[in-house]
């Protein structure tokens, strides 16, 4: 997959620190320690627009015995798609090694960076990603790669539009709202349209400050929406997606209707 471009990139820029690891050094010892409480983005899931580039903190534990030095250890967290940390198609490793705090002789605390970006994803990787985390003794350069240290939603932006028509509007009258529902497109770079989705209709009375659902409407073929209601008071009609696994909630900015 695309991705494997990014960590190639990245592994190359931390050859020299011996965090990336030569296949030769399989064989040597690994370091022995355990990681534990990762968490990347505070556990919040990631979203990418269809050229973004997203940074986001990633914090660790490791705990390792006595005769082992961390300062001769470097470590940092994984985010990754498959069954392995170490052998997932789809993988991206932190920016640069993890910056680790002493809790005592056993333990440290660590935080780092990792940097993904939507030019080198596929759409299909939107979904569920795991989280892992890798270790290199500096001296011998053999590795410990982590697995299964939970899991993160990285989610395609959507975009979401409402307009209600005509403004002013007659009291009974019928009012027309229209708008679009897209999605990024990691592939091309674009957003395109999000077909068949559900999306609420909701209105906001002039005035107040919560949002009641009146209906829900399914987008066309194209991402469009379109259904009408009848005019009642002043207020914000908007459009709302609650997202899906894949995809980010978003809702519309409300539009103003002026009822006379």
């Amino acid at each position: 997959m695309r991705i494997r471009a990014t960590v190639a990139a990245v592994s190359g820029a931390l050859a020299l620190s011996a965090f990336a690891v030569p296949a030769a050094h399989a064989a040597t010892a690994a370091p022995n320690v355990t990681f534990s409480n990762v968490k990347v983005n505070g556990g919040k899931a990631i979203t990418l627009g269809a050229t973004s580039t997203v940074e986001v903190k990633a914090t660790y534990t490791v705990t390792h015995p006595t005769t082992v030095s961390m300062s001769n250890v470097l470590t940092g967290p994984v985010l990754y798609r498959g069954t392995s940390a170490k052998d997932a198609d789809t993988q991206v490793v932190s920016d640069a090694p993890g910056t680790c705090t002493t809790v005592n002789s056993t333990t440290v605390n660590c935080s780092a960076t990792i940097t993904l970006p939507a030019a080198e994803l596929y759409n299909s990787d939107a979904g569920t990603w795991k989280q892992g985390a890798l270790a290199v003794d500096k001296k011998t350069e053999a590795e410990k790669w982590q697995s299964d240290l939970g899991t993160l939603p990285v989610r395609r932006a959507a975009k979401l539009t409402a307009d209600a028509a005509p403004e002013p509007v007659k009291k009974g009258k019928t009012l027309t709202v229209t708008g679009k529902l897209s999605r990024a497109n990691w592939e091309d770079g674009k957003y395109h349209g999000y077909t068949g989705q559900a999306v609420k209709l909701q209105f906001r009375k002039a005035g107040t400050s919560t949002y009641t659902t009146l209906k829900t409407v399914t987008t066309d073929s194209t991402g469009n929406l379109r259904t009408t209601v009848t005019a009642g008071s002043d207020g914000y009609y908007r459009y709302s997606f609650a997202g899906t696994s894949t995809t980010s909630a978003v809702s519309a900015a409300g539009d103003y209707v002026d009822v006379q």
